[in-house]
């Protein structure tokens, strides 16, 4: 289904490079408001949020975290605790056995290699014990320093619509999005996605009537001719 988007984007609304900017300018007046839903206020935090946030959503993290945050200040506290309570205190976000060891395992390395501070690069980032690429991508934006662009089921499902890879890897699709979005939008863009995959371009019935892209996108289910 992918491929036949990319096809169709070629025949009828034009090349990727062509559409990209159009497609960032018109989602940035769409969703102004298009920013990271979880809640932080520190650099720890933001990397603790971000890591309970696999398989879960952002809402129930924020509920999680607004207690674990007043707790847990600094990566001396979470390995402060018996391991069995930091589970406890993070239960409602899943996997909580892993995303424990996760967590102390990282903490650990921030203290003994990175003096306490949350890396800023892609290559430190990924070396923490249950930090992969998503993970990694989304830190270093938040902190200013994009190094990728972030591939959630969001991301994925829109970029594919939107004809913008034929790619189903999130790794492969990164790699496309790399080369055509421009890198000052690459901390902006998989927001940009998600809050029109929210919005807008949901998974089993997008409302292409009202879509702002409908005209750049092969996939839009409304009448394009005249």
């Amino acid at each position: 289904m992918a491929r036949s988007y990319v096809h169709e984007a070629r025949k009828r609304v034009g090349p990727r490079r062509a559409r990209i900017r159009p497609i960032i300018e018109r989602l940035l007046a769409e969703h102004a408001d298009a920013a990271i839903a979880l809640r932080f206020r520190t650099d720890l935090e933001l990397l603790v949020s971000v890591m309970l946030s696999a398989q879960t959503t952002d809402v129930n993290v924020n509920r999680v975290t607004e207690r674990l945050f007043e707790k847990y200040r600094r990566p001396e506290d979470y390995l402060a605790v018996p391991p069995e309570e930091l589970e406890r205190d993070i239960f409602a976000t899943g996997f909580f056995r892993q995303k424990t060891k996760a967590l102390r395992g990282t903490m650990r390395m921030l203290i003994e290699e990175f003096d306490g501070q949350v890396p800023r690069r892609m290559e430190e980032l990924l070396r923490l014990p249950g930090v992969a690429r998503k993970t990694a991508n989304v830190v270093a934006a938040e902190l200013g320093e994009p190094q990728g662009i972030v591939v959630d089921t969001h991301v994925r499902r829109l970029s594919q619509r939107l004809g913008l890879t034929k790619e189903d890897d999130p790794v492969k699709i990164e790699r496309d999005l790399q080369k055509l979005v421009p890198r000052e939008y690459w901390g902006i863009f998989p927001h940009l996605l998600i809050w029109h995959g929210r919005r807008v371009c949901l998974a089993r019935v997008p409302k292409c009537d009202i879509c702002v892209l409908n005209d750049l996108c092969p996939s839009a289910r409304v009448n394009s001719a005249g």
